[in-house]
């Protein structure tokens, strides 16, 4: 069994995968970081070189890899959920949840991330809070459907969201979890 964060970039998943990973005493893994070490390049160089399509075909094959493993929290890159087959691999071997955060909350997040610019690259024309409001309204309806519970990280600190991740789901930590009612 595995536990699956998903959510929009800037929402806690790295942080709060470490946290579930040390609680559980299991192995996390960024599914982000793990993509670029395996292309040998940023995110935004993939982008920048070879598109959107390339990038997320590499995005399916690093998480078909990662759920086959057993015991560790994956944190899921933010676009993760646009595929089916995605979603249903991170439904196939574990717990999805979604942490969630608001606009402004994302915002402050992302640009207080000094890695952000040259590792992400922006998604719409637009940018800024119109590219987030824009992408949350066509991912939301994908992360819900996901998603085991929804988790919000506003003003909480990744100890606070990972003990209610745990109360939530059932896990009593130690790798030991149940899917419960």
């Amino acid at each position: 069994m595995n536990l699956v964060l998903i959510g929009y970039r800037g929402t806690g998943k790295t942080t709060v995968a470490q946290v579930l990973g040390q609680r559980l005493g299991w192995s996390w893994v960024d599914a982000d970081v793990e993509l670029e070490a395996r292309a040998g390049r940023t995110i935004a160089q993939i982008f920048a070189t070879d598109g959107e399509p390339v990038f997320r075909d590499l995005e399916s094959q690093v998480l078909a890899d990662l759920v086959l493993r057993d015991n560790v929290v994956i944190a899921a890159g933010g676009g993760a959920i646009l595929r089916a087959e995605n979603r249903q691999a991170l439904r196939s071997r574990g717990r999805v949840v979604w942490l969630t955060a608001s606009i402004a909350t994302i915002l402050a997040r992302v640009n207080a991330d000094r890695t952000t610019a040259e590792r992400r690259p922006q998604l719409t024309t637009q940018g800024g809070e119109a590219e987030v409001r824009q992408l949350l309204e066509r991912r939301e309806p994908l992360y819900r459907e996901t998603a085991d519970v929804a988790v919000p990280t506003d003003d909480r600190s990744p100890e606070q969201i990972a003990e209610e991740i745990l109360q939530r789901l059932g896990m009593t930590g130690a790798g030991e979890a149940s899917r419960g009612a």
